[in-house]
């Protein structure tokens, strides 16, 4: 049977929620979906437009109440148009404003997908989905687990999955675009600019190295300025990439995947470098213990350059071990983290939540 499914999400740009949206809603139709978008834009949402794909547009509410008001009407504007089944809220803040949207009494269900917040949020961001969510969907356990411990009782889990891409070009082209030899150790932080991913501690792990190893930087944010002031004193090994819509190239160029952040749910970067074949050094924050266990990378306490120098030192210069996690990382891939079977569990959920039949 035919579901219309509406994504809402704050933006529809380079980060992990916005991946795994454009990956469910290009994926949807072979699960009888009709998959519609309403988010404050970016290139994943051009891309779907592109596609024919219905996209609303909606005013990031930036936490003020006239702000989120007129999300909240832009959202429902939406829903009246689209007419959908199904509501698939991406984070706290797109919950809340898709719950004032939507009308009281007959109403599509809203199902929010909680993909993680800072340690210090979970109490409030657990009462927020609480109240305004049919169902809740964590993206690992270990999110599924911290929800629970704030007051959320049964969030489902959902592990992410990895939408493949090929790369356009190969790893020597994407180098010698970017300036770098064959030869040189590179490794790669996808992650936005912002305090949460902690670039800082990267940037300090990276004085360490010796070497001519070079640190790609791919995203944007507010932090830019100050972090390139800080990379000044690197000599070129740091290397400030902005916000890319070629992941898939960047990572067939890169030997090493990085995360350094304080907190995450379950990182789309990992997965997905896990999935081109590159071993990763990430924090050990929300579910990435649980994905490296197996031995595709190396899981460091966060806020410590020391212990993710001495990771990244430990992969980029040692073939056999990036060798090693790299089968262990594509395993990973295609046993757990399996878009169809993500997207198969989804559809089960929104169906048995609206009453429908498979």
């Amino acid at each position: 049977m035919p579901i219309r499914v509406l994504h809402v999400i704050s933006e529809m740009g380079a980060g992990g929620a916005e991946t795994l949206v454009a990956g469910m809603v290009g994926r949807g139709e072979e699960y009888g979906w009709t998959s519609a978008v309403a988010s404050g834009g970016g290139f994943r949402a051009d891309a779907l437009a592109a596609d024919g794909v219905p996209v609303f547009p909606v005013p990031l509410a930036f936490r003020s109440r006239t702000g989120a008001l007129r999300a909240a009407w832009a959202v429902r504007r939406a829903i009246a148009r689209f007419r959908p089944d199904a509501v698939l809220a991406h984070n706290v803040g797109a919950s809340l404003i898709a719950r004032l949207a939507l009308v009281p009494g007959r109403r599509p269900p809203l199902l929010t997908v909680f993909h993680g917040v800072a340690d210090r949020d979970f109490p409030t961001a657990a009462r927020i989905v609480r109240r305004t969510s049919d169902r809740v969907i964590a993206v690992s356990t270990a999110t599924a687990d911290r929800l629970v411990e704030a007051g959320t009782s049964d969030p489902i889990v959902i592990r992410n999955a990895v939408f493949a891409h090929r790369p356009v070009f190969g790893r020597a082209e994407v180098r010698a675009s970017l300036g770098i030899t064959d030869g040189t150790p590179v490794a790669l932080c996808l992650a936005r600019l912002e305090p949460q991913k902690r670039h800082d501690v990267l940037l300090d792990a990276w004085a360490r190295l010796d070497g001519e190893a070079v640190l790609w930087l791919a995203g944007d944010g507010s932090l830019r300025a100050d972090l390139e002031a800080r990379g000044e004193s690197s000599g070129g090994r740091v290397r400030f990439l902005g916000t890319r819509t070629d992941v898939p190239d960047l990572l067939a160029a890169a030997d090493v995947l990085v995360l350094s952040s304080d907190w995450e749910g379950l990182p789309l970067a990992v997965l997905e470098a896990m999935a081109a074949g590159r071993p990763v050094v990430a924090t050990d924050v929300g579910g990435v213990r649980d994905v490296l266990s197996g031995g595709a990378g190396l899981v460091v306490p966060p806020g410590e350059p020391a212990a993710i120098a001495n990771a990244l030192e430990s992969l980029m210069y040692d073939r056999s071990a990036r060798d090693f996690a790299t089968v262990v990382g594509l395993r990973t891939i295609h046993r757990d983290y399996d878009p169809h079977t993500l997207m198969k569990t989804y559809d089960e959920l929104i169906r048995t939540t609206i009453g429908g039949d498979r």
